[in-house]
């Protein structure tokens, strides 16, 4: 949601009510929408600000997307693709497939398209969400914010940036119209986005700097493309894909015991990144310059084969002195080195522990959920907030992962969902909310599985963590267990409202 306009439709038109409003297309609209489509459910509108479904795979088409998850796991469990050409995909691949399942899945038709949410208040008189879009106004019973984490990119406070005469664009809003043969590029940040994009435009470019803040551990990526006869053997035995589905899960549920448990556990993950630093960078005074300095875990591990090679390159630079100010056709850094440039690529991540849909969705007191969130976010379980009736979130605080598949969560976030609506239905409910006692309790669990993991411990400054030093992003355990506490409705935390009642 980048937007802040309150543009809604014309004065007078019709308010379509619905029984369920949800916000965003990505996985987790997807997700939630099939889920209601599964209970003969069919009052349901997917609100979607862009052109078509997809989320943050639809947005990031930079060059070298892809995801850092297995296939076989970055999928639904419902909705296996026995045709996924690699073990890790691509964008486009997973852009196709989140649009074969909207189809497949018959909820395309509940998209409504360019409708931008510009606000949700909920009307404690109506008992309703009235939700406000560039295409036209809404009043539903249930709202769900499946905008998502990584919907919204950030853009760095550097003295100079939008006086820069070049090109500037944020990996998560590529200009394909422009040419970068031949030409000089700074590209600032070395996450998961710039240690694909550098390797994937490093060939062509004149030249490319790559501005480091941070070293980040980086370990091999185990990627092959899949074979025909495995293909045929998914479709034709479909548990087998299954199990490897599996594997690919335990494998990775494994190193929760050393990013949350023990970190010393993580040393042989540790020795195999640096392993594969000193095989690939061969300049002693570069390898120093890309060892990390935290422990492994703290940021996101990484994975690629060739960014190490790329920044090695004679056309390549690593740039740690921190940058100073971006003038007209130039990169100033704190050491007093000015670089000519004509192409800056922004590669600096997302808004998470702020984000941007918290500012239009406001509750019964009429405080927006940004407001209630200023000294971070809280909520019941992930999913819902005190003082904001019949909204659920997707991808909210405390359910994103740094070992494994988001999928998983958002899967577990919507039977939570589903077994809400069960509770509403068998009780007779037109509202339930959660209360503050249940938000403290869950707020207290957090904190507590929180101590002693690497993201607090590592020695690191992580996205993961807000401005106060708390995990308001990660699930600090094993995912398992996130599925267990999401398997039932705790409808003890919350107040129902039976329709009809004052």
């Amino acid at each position: 949601m980048t937007s802040t306009s309150e543009a809604a439709a014309p004065a007078g038109a019709r308010v379509r009510d619905v029984r369920m409003a949800i916000i965003g297309s990505g996985f987790a609209g997807l997700c939630m929408a099939v889920a209601m489509r599964e209970r003969g459910e069919d009052d349901v509108v997917l609100l979607e600000r862009a052109d078509d479904v997809g989320g943050t795979w639809r947005d990031n088409t930079y060059p070298g997307a892809a995801c850092d998850v297995q296939s076989n796991l970055y999928s639904f469990s419902f909705a296996p693709n026995p045709d996924w050409p690699r073990s890790y995909s691509e964008q486009p691949e997973i852009q196709a497939y989140l649009r074969d399942v909207a189809e497949r899945y018959d909820v395309r038709r509940r998209v409504v398209f360019d409708a931008e949410v510009t606000s949700a208040r909920w009307d404690d008189g109506a008992r309703r969400w009235h939700v406000r879009t560039t295409a036209g106004d809404y009043r539903a019973q249930l709202l769900v914010s499946a905008a998502g984490a990584l919907a919204d990119p950030t853009y760095p406070d550097i003295p100079g940036l939008e006086d820069f005469a070049g090109t500037v664009m944020h990996s998560a809003r590529w200009d394909h119209a422009h040419d970068l043969t031949g030409e000089r590029v700074a590209v600032i940040g070395t996450g998961a986005s710039a240690i694909q994009v550098v390797p994937a435009i490093q060939p062509r470019v004149g030249s490319v700097a790559v501005y480091q803040r941070t070293a980040p551990w980086v370990v091999p990526r185990t990627d092959r493309p899949t074979k025909r006869w495995m293909r045929s053997l998914y479709r034709r035995v479909p548990p087998l894909q299954k199990a490897v589905r599996g594997l690919l899960y335990a494998g990775r549920e494994a190193l929760v015991l050393g990013l949350a448990k023990r970190p010393a556990l993580l040393r042989p993950v540790a020795g195999l990144a640096r392993a594969h630093l000193h095989r690939q960078v061969r300049d002693p005074a570069l390898r120093v310059a890309l060892t990390p300095d935290y422990t492994i875990g703290c940021k996101r591990i990484l994975i690629s084969n060739d960014y190490y090679p790329a920044v090695s390159a004679p056309n390549a630079e690593l740039v740690t002195a921190g940058i100073a100010e971006v003038r007209a056709r130039s990169v100033l850094t704190r050491d007093g080195v000015e670089r000519p440039t004509d192409t800056i690529v922004l590669a600096t991540g997302f808004h998470v522990t702020d984000l941007p849909i918290a500012e239009r969705i406001a509750g019964r007191d009429g405080r927006t959920l940004a407001e209630v969130w200023k000294e971070g976010m809280v909520s019941n379980r992930s999913a819902a907030v005190a003082g904001f009736p019949n909204l659920f979130l997707l991808v909210g605080p405390n359910v994103g992962v740094g070992h494994t598949s988001m999928v998983y969560m958002i899967e577990s976030q919507v039977a939570y969902v589903r077994r809400a609506l069960e509770a509403m239905d068998a009780e007779g409910l037109e509202v339930v909310e959660t209360t503050e006692r249940a938000q403290q309790a869950y707020r207290d669990l957090i904190a507590r599985r929180s101590r002693g993991t690497v993201w607090l411990a590592g020695g690191c400054g992580s996205w993961y963590l807000d401005r106060h030093g708390r995990n308001t992003t990660l699930w600090p355990d094993f995912t398992f267990r996130f599925r267990r506490l999401t398997r039932t409705f705790d409808r003890e935390s919350y107040v129902g409202t039976p329709a009809g009642t004052a």
